[in-house]
């Protein structure tokens, strides 16, 4: 271990001795620089990824994440272009004899129809941009995928990019190039969402109506995130519009919309207030199903944010989303629901040095009971949260070189389970489960080195800790998992302490501008896990530490890929191979008991597993038909003492062919007809293969572990948006939506079942269970 730190600490040398400047200086000059900000000049929205090109030097920089950007430059005169899809580039002279700070509002271009634009980046980014495995989707691109039920969602539209799969039919959980679904870190402003469905998975908790920008990392990640082994899926509110007060929204089927924005002080400081709620329980009075005319089955979200400017140097962002799904009948109730705070001090040290200081709260809750009134009334409480400081900074050295650093700490509560009698009449006892605390720390610096017009380097190392503290239990197991005793560790006492070192390294060399080939090799550390009975997206999610008992999970990731555009880049292409080994994964074992258990830990599992595939995609981005189809081959194994007699075995989300064909059609300004046709193999189950009887009882035989699959699932999706006409005095523009979800209503399997015969029963069937058939759907979206 001490041979490894040592050589990482050599591999980033040349990050610090990067203060001397690779471009050759006049004698006795010096560089100066050039900063400022992007934004938007109608909405004063932060433009993130603009890019600054200085034509001399063939070279240039792109804004952050909060639309700023640093060039130092030798003295003299340059020509810049500043650049953003979707806006009217701008061309500026500027001559370098002192630093100049350069803040620049963008006007959105005035596009022919012939060259609508649907990827979210400049074109020619997928070529030069040195990470691999990372993809930006547009919201506009978003919103024109045709979505269950009218509802436009993010995590979908996530789903249909290579390397993504489902984890079911009309779930918002997703799996990562062969990860479960809580090895994906989704952030919302920094701030952790533990919990991203509503309605049991078919609907997302984030209203594209307050986002801004979304980024995945499927590999090639940071060496600023940490925390999980498969993905990053980083969401970013809007701040608001500083120049107009503005609103946006939509009625549709099942739901409703609205977002307000505008400024407080012109300029200066801007909000955002989104809300949104489901209806479907005013219609239920008037169902015809007499039981459940009471029923009630709604959510609700609001996502909050106000930005305020204090100078050119320092500015203040605070954000915050609130939601929750409840549902209640005579016999049942159950509610849960994400909270997340963030408080966000971006400053500025100098025009080299941007900084950014975030103070974080998330929390994911969610309660089950029965209805009060009766012996059996019970409710069982569950609770996860979590407090994290963090400082990032950013060091734009020179062109050539940019470094990123920064340090993290997180304070994590595990509330597993707390249950009691509800009513007088209730005969359950009181039963709570004990709290678990755990701090977890990462510290990381990364150098982006450009060693030439064609060779750019990223190498970088994140240090991660994470600690168990009291007041704790902890039960000591023997080798058949059987819990002997246990250790009682006072309030605050530190338990036991994991280090983990996680370098990254990524490597883009550039063929011609049409071309270039890329490498990256990743190793990720994860310390928080999910234990989970089911794929459907069900609430019940019980999060935990790793401990003296669980080990963190690791991987280690590399990829290649080759990356082409075609016709003045209107095709993308891109074509990847990964490998990826983990360590300590784990599973449970057969009929394990998840919930309410003290001794959790004794029917975990661990062991390894690996993946590897193929992902292919081609892009179109311009002209009346735009779009995409990806192809991913894959396949993801495990191999974990005490599971499936040791044998490797299929992982839950093993889909080894999976297509997505996304296209749209712009008819004109105002019609656009879109399709999604999505295309995977069976997921992996086990089924009963024989039957033995033990007295009068018959017993079903399994078969060995996920070794036969559900039918393959293919669905075509079909939407048209007609957009009312546009006035140019008129400031209310409204748009029509019509989506089939289903088009041809396949009875896709979600389950299948084995009955015993009424009749006969030494005789047995199959019996299928499917979510959705053909479900049509209208939405009226307006914005003024």
């Amino acid at each position: 271990m001490n041979k490894t730190i040592y050589f990482l600490i050599l591999l980033l040398l040349p990050a610090f001795t990067a203060f001397a400047d690779t471009e050759p200086e006049a004698p006795g000059s010096k560089r100066f620089t050039i900063s400022g900000n992007i934004r938007d000049k109608e909405s004063g929205e932060e433009l993130l990824g603009a890019t600054i090109y200085v034509h001399e030097l063939k070279t240039g920089t792109v804004t952050n994440q909060y639309g700023f950007y640093s060039l130092s430059l030798n003295p003299g005169e340059y020509k810049i272009t500043i650049s953003f899809i979707g806006f009217t580039p701008i061309e500026k002279v500027i001559q370098m004899r002192e630093n100049i700070t350069l803040n620049v509002e963008m006007a959105p271009a005035r596009q022919q129809l012939s060259e609508v634009v649907i990827t979210g980046e400049r074109p020619g980014d997928n070529i030069r941009k040195p990470e691999m495995s990372v993809v930006r989707m547009d919201i506009k691109t978003i919103n024109r995928i045709p979505a269950l039920m009218g509802e436009v969602d993010i995590i979908k539209a996530i789903q249909l990019l290579p390397g993504v799969q489902s984890t079911s039919e009309g779930s918002s959980g997703f799996s990562v190039r062969g990860g479960s679904p809580d090895q994906n870190l989704i952030l919302l402003d920094e701030a952790i969402v533990y919990n991203a469905s509503h309605l049991l998975g078919f609907f997302s908790v984030f209203n594209n109506d307050a986002i801004k920008d979304v980024t995945l990392y499927k590999g090639d990640i940071p060496a600023s995130y940490g925390g999980r082994l498969s993905s990053i899926l980083d969401i970013r509110m809007k701040d608001g519009n500083s120049k107009n007060f503005a609103g946006t929204g939509g009625i549709g089927s099942i739901s409703s919309r609205l977002t307000l924005e505008g400024p407080v002080i012109e300029d200066k400081t801007s909000f955002l207030l989104a809300g949104r709620r489901t209806y479907v329980d005013i219609f239920l009075p008037f169902a015809k199903n007499k039981d459940i005319r009471d029923n009630v089955l709604y959510f609700y979200d609001l996502n909050a944010k106000i930005n305020h400017k204090i100078n050119d140097r320092n500015r203040l962002y605070l954000s915050g989303y609130f939601g929750r799904d409840v549902f209640r009948n005579e016999f049942a109730r159950m509610s849960l629901g994400n909270q997340t705070g963030t408080l966000r001090w971006n400053h500025l040290f100098s025009q080299k040095l941007f900084s950014n200081f975030t103070l974080i709260q998330s929390m994911y809750d969610y309660e089950l009971g029965t209805a009060e009134g009766n012996a059996n009334s019970f409710i069982w409480k569950s609770k996860m949260q979590n407090q994290s400081l963090k400082g990032d900074f950013t060091w734009y050295i020179n062109p050539d070189h940019t470094l990123r650093f920064g340090v993290l700490g997180i304070r994590h509560t595990f509330d597993p389970g707390f249950a009691k009698g509800t009513g007088s009449e209730s005969l359950f006892t009181e039963y709570r489960l004990p709290l678990n605390y755990a701090m977890e720390y990462g510290v990381y610096i990364n150098n982006e080195h450009k060693i030439s017009s064609k060779v750019v380097i990223k190498y970088g190392l994140r240090l991660s800790a994470f600690q168990n503290t009291g007041a704790a239990t902890i039960y000591n197991y023997d080798s058949d998992f059987n819990a002997i005793d246990s250790v009682l560790y006072g309030k605050g006492k530190i338990i036991n302490t994991y280090i983990a070192p996680e370098p990254r390294i990524g490597l883009n060399y550039v063929i011609n501008p049409a071309s270039s080939v890329k490498a990256s090799y990743s190793r990720t550390v994860q310390y928080v896990h999910l234990a989970q009975n089911s794929t459907a997206g069900t609430p019940l999610d019980l999060w935990f530490p790793s401990s003296p008992n669980v080990k963190p999970q690791k991987a280690d990731q590399v990829a290649v890929g080759y990356f082409r555009n075609f016709k003045d880049n209107a095709f993308e292409t891109s074509a990847e191979v990964y490998y990826k080994n983990m360590y300590d994964v784990i599973d449970f074992k057969d009929n394990a008991e998840l919930l309410l258990n003290p001794k959790l830990e004794g029917e975990l599992r661990t062991g390894k597993g690996w993946s590897y595939g193929m992902e292919i995609m081609v892009k179109k981005n311009i002209g009346k038909l735009n779009g995409w189809v990806s192809y991913t081959l894959s396949a993801t194994r495990r191999q974990i003492e005490g599971i499936n007699e040791g044998n490797s075995y299929r992982a839950p989300y093993e889909k080894p062919h999976n297509i997505s064909v996304i296209l749209n059609y712009e008819f004109s300004e105002r019609a656009v007809l879109s399709s999604t046709w999505v295309y995977s193999t069976g997921s992996p189950v086990t089924f009963p293969t024989g039957r033995a009887v033990i007295g009068n009882v018959i017993v079903p035989i399994y078969s060995d572990r996920n070794s036969y699959r559900l039918p393959d699932y293919h669905r075509l999706d079909v939407s048209f948006t007609y957009k009312n006409k546009i006035r140019e005095n008129r400031k209310w523009q409204g748009e029509w939506n019509f989506s089939v979800y289903n088009a041809y209503a396949r009875k896709n399997a979600w389950a299948i079942n084995f009955q015993q015969d009424p009749v006969n029963p030494y005789q047995t069937y199959a019996e299928k269970t499917y979510l959705f058939s053909i479900i049509p759907s209208i939405t009226y979206n307006f914005k003024f």
